[in-house]
């Protein structure tokens, strides 16, 4: 916003070549407002201005950007300067980085690295991807519970700079083993003498480094914390997760998982940025899946051929019931995957959804066939519209309506569960997907309703 506000201005000064103009309106502003204005300004021009940062402000705002604008910048530098920003970063914001990169760019980009910063990012990438281990970061405090108050302001002051947040220090054993965290807040307020033992509640809350980053973001909504420790297999610290990192994960899953649930795959580029070629390929795949299950419809039709030809009124009503079966099959698979995304719901609670969603499912059904029965009924008796048996096509399209709903609130809330037991991901079972199952489901319970209600009168 603040860069579309001021680009013009900045676009002036970079044609005119005034960059003492330009470092000193960017020495007035914080690394995340620089970052916003570099991606609304033309890619050209996005090198130009990022050059002129000082190193440590540089780094910054290179943690604030987005992949793509990072990867471009980043190419656009010298080696040395690449090397210069990379070191300067804080390590999880360069380990995300790096892990988006192609093998061997990674490669080289981790031989500019200085020696211990080299080992730092290869030790954080050999962590399986996706896991709390390429998340954290290993810039933190550790204190020994033999210490007192002083020793540890102490500390503070001298190794804080080092630190991704001062909120929280780490007491630790020999061995580095975890035994305890604590807040700032309690050094702060403890006498200077007080030994850090007296402090120590050993009741703390860790992550470990293999699981999945999912966790991690559960973990966080439910503790409320700014930073949680994270332990190897042995209880040995490794490093710290910090609530910024978690919040962009979470807003990466919830995109993702929306994007699934549209039926398209996962963009991972903004929607105004990434190429028409590619958002076309990655919805096709799934409108193609889509349109080979609504052929099934089709299908379906034609195998109830003699009925419709024998009661075309019936033929009338078909986007009716199966749209109706659709969406009530959304709507469950919307409520069901969100309740698993949020841990308020696991496929071990299948037998109190399913007997939730039949009740839902049979008590809407029975509304919209009620609205469905009163409107053929009133239609008949003002414009005879459906013949001199519209009652029983009434009795039909509203038996046919409740079962349909039903079913699709069945399918739609058992298919996210089916899918999470199998080690799928819930988001999956989209809501075109579940339109697309009861569309063609649907056709056969509402078929096969008329053809037991309508024997002997259109049939």
């Amino acid at each position: 916003m603040l860069g579309r506000l001021i680009q013009p201005d900045l676009e002036d000064l970079i044609a005119h070549r005034n960059f003492s103009a330009l470092r000193e309106a960017f020495s007035e502003l914080s690394a995340p407002d620089i970052s916003d204005i570099i991606t609304d300004l033309p890619k050209e021009d996005q090198a130009v201005v990022f050059r002129l940062l000082p190193r440590k402000l540089a780094a910054e705002v290179f943690e604030y950007l987005k992949f793509p604008e990072q990867e471009r910048l980043l190419r656009s530098l010298a080696d040395e300067q690449a090397a210069e920003i990379l070191n300067t970063v804080s390590a999880d914001d360069r380990t995300a980085f790096l892990e988006e990169l192609p093998a061997e760019a990674t490669k080289h980009l981790l031989s500019l690295l200085s020696p211990p910063e080299r080992e730092r990012a290869r030790r954080l990438l050999g962590y399986p991807e996706g896991s709390v281990g390429r998340l954290m970061t290993p810039d933190y405090l550790a204190i020994r519970e033999s210490w007192r108050v002083s020793d540890v302001l102490e500390h503070v002051r001298r190794n804080g700079h080092d630190s991704e947040t001062l909120n929280v220090l780490y007491v630790v054993d020999s061995a580095g083993r975890l035994i305890d965290d604590l807040r700032v807040r309690e050094f702060l307020l403890a006498p200077l003498e007080k030994p850090v033992a007296e402090l120590m509640t050993r009741q703390f809350e860790t992550l470990k480094a293999a699981d999945d980053q999912r966790t991690a973001v559960a973990a966080f909504r439910r503790l409320e914390r700014v930073a949680l420790p994270v332990i190897d297999s042995e209880g040995v610290l490794v490093g710290i997760v910090t609530i910024d990192d978690v919040l962009q994960v979470a807003e990466q899953k919830a995109t993702e998982d929306f994007q699934r649930f549209g039926a398209t795959a996962v963009f991972e580029e903004p929607y105004l940025k990434i190429a028409l070629s590619k958002i076309i390929g990655k919805r096709a795949g799934w409108l193609i899946i889509l349109f080979l299950g609504e052929l099934f419809t089709a299908t379906a039709m034609g195998y109830f051929e003699k009925e419709i030809a024998r009661a075309v009124v019936l033929a009338l009503f078909i986007p009716l019931i199966i749209s109706s079966g659709g969406n009530s099959g959304s709507q469950a698979s919307t409520l069901v995957v969100r309740a698993l995304a949020l841990g308020e719901i696991s496929p071990g609670d299948w037998f109190k959804i399913v007997r939730r969603e039949t009740i839902c499912g049979l008590a809407l059904g029975m509304i919209l066939g009620a609205i469905g029965f009163l409107r053929i009924s009133i239609w008949s008796a003002f414009f005879n519209l459906y013949g001199p048996h519209w009652f029983w096509v009434a009795v039909t399209v509203g038996l046919a309506l409740t079962g349909v709903v039903l079913w699709g609130s069945l399918v739609g809330s058992v298919l996210p569960l089916a899918i999470k037991k199998l080690g799928g991901d819930p988001a999956v079972s989209s809501a075109p997907f579940v339109a697309t199952m009861v569309d063609v489901t649907g056709l056969i319970v509402y078929f096969s309703v008329a053809a037991f209600v309508l024997r002997g009168t259109l049939l």
